[in-house]
């Protein structure tokens, strides 16, 4: 990871990206509990959620729109956009008031992904392949650290000063945020010119056809969109392991929540690594294999073992693997894909993941209530197992070969190759 801290531009945007992410940690779950606290309803609380979520519908529209400008230029927009929805939370009296609160979570949710797609396409266009891997386990290190402390903060806004005080906390950082993205300056590649492009439908769906034209990529998005159609059971599984297996209250998720966190940051620490030695395809099967080893885990009060030692080690697995699967899907995503295309690839594979997860979620909600949690964790577990199995045990493509992009590039794409770091502005120290 030194040589692409090295990089003066990328520890900018990285600086940027980090205090952007104090926002994005410190408000979403508050908004949950406000909903809460002015509805009395656990299901108006939930429907924050929904509406967070709801936006990635739209993710080929939003991956379009990063395609087709300027992207710093857009995420300096994006986050002050943000701060202007953050800021009208000032607003929020009431349970008169609990759409505002539905409709900022919706905005959010949209101008994180419409971020993400962003971003994705400027650290193409920023670093040279080799660095990819270090930036996204970086990237995805200081995401669950700051996930562990970030909650807590917000949550303290929010019950001392209230709602609003958080609004304009937020306002304020994204403010800071926009402000630091001045001074990242990158040679980005050129959008294509509007004789070149196809119909606008047409043009959407590109991360689409894209992602299902690379058979390496396509079989981890593939595999992956089929695991995250089971991770979502966890959700309401895990309450059920700590009220009903372990005999604990329901706080005592939290304290599960930490060790995981905590592990997730041991998970990207190392992802880059385990990405070079084994490969994209057998890094996000090993990661699925733990996944899958961590459900049935949790459902050992089955067999005559403790359960609190076994939950603690499944939960710590669970934490490892996570930023093992994304690091590796996003690189790999990025590696194989022309830089302007990255924007609708990387919106075409958050919706592959985004979906099958929500269904998952709304499926396991209302299993928990009629089955075992028990056996819906099994069998949970036997499907990331399967998925493992095709990555794992099938044939793969070594980690040499994704970083050969040449191949993949469709050769009519204007875009330029991206600068090498010793062509990039602005890297003196």
């Amino acid at each position: 990871m030194k040589d692409v801290l090295r990089i003066a531009t990328f520890r900018r945007l990285l600086g940027a990206w980090t205090i952007g992410n104090l926002a994005d940690s410190a408000l979403f779950l508050t908004l949950a509990v406000w909903a809460k606290d002015i509805s009395g309803s656990s299901g108006a609380a939930g429907l924050v959620f929904l509406a967070l979520g709801a936006p990635a519908l739209a993710a080929p529209l939003l991956g379009l729109l990063a395609d087709r400008v300027r992207r710093r230029s857009l995420l300096i927009v994006a986050n002050l956009a943000g701060a202007v929805v953050a800021a009208s939370l000032v607003l929020v009296n009431g349970p008169g008031d609990l759409w505002m609160l539905y409709l900022v979570a919706f905005a959010y949710g949209a101008l994180g992904i419409l971020n993400g797609s962003a971003q994705s396409g400027l650290l193409r266009d920023l670093l040279p392949d080799e660095h990819l891997d270090n930036a996204n386990a970086l990237l995805s290190t200081i995401d669950q650290g700051l996930r562990i402390i970030t909650p807590a903060i917000g949550a303290g806004l929010y019950v001392l000063w209230g709602g609003g005080a958080l609004g304009l906390g937020v306002a304020a950082i994204l403010v800071l945020t926009a402000l630091a993205l001045l001074t990242v300056r990158v040679v980005e590649s050129t959008p294509e010119p509007a004789e070149d492009r196809a119909g606008f439908w047409a043009e959407a769906a590109a991360g689409f056809r894209h992602v299902a034209s690379v058979p390496l990529l396509a079989r981890i998005v593939l595999v992956t969109a089929v695991a995250f159609g089971v991770l979502g059971v966890f959700e309401s599984a895990l309450f059920e392991v700590v009220e009903k297996g372990l005999g604990m209250e329901a706080a005592f998720f939290g304290v599960l929540m930490s060790i995981q966190g905590g592990a997730a940051i041991v998970g990207g620490l190392t992802s880059a690594t385990a990405l070079r030695r084994l490969g994209p395809a057998r890094t996000v099967g090993v990661a699925l294999l733990g996944l899958g080893l961590a459900a049935c885990g949790l459902a050992a009060d089955l067999l005559p073992v403790p359960l609190l030692p076994v939950a603690v080690v499944a939960i710590a697995i669970s934490g490892i693997c996570v930023p093992w699967l994304v690091v590796a899907l996003i690189t790999t995503r990025q590696r194989l894909t022309p830089p302007r295309l990255q924007g609708r690839t990387a919106a075409a594979t958050n919706l592959a993941m985004t979906l099958p997860q929500l269904a998952s979620i709304a499926a396991g909600a209302a299993l928990i209530t009629v089955v075992d949690y028990r056996l819906v964790m099994v069998s949970a577990g036997v499907v990331l197992l399967g998925c493992a199995a095709v990555l794992v045990l099938g044939r793969t493509s070594g980690p040499t070969e994704i970083a050969t992009t040449d191949a993949t590039t469709d050769p009519s794409d204007p875009s330029p190759e991206p600068a090498g770091p010793d062509e990039l502005p602005g890297l003196a120290a």
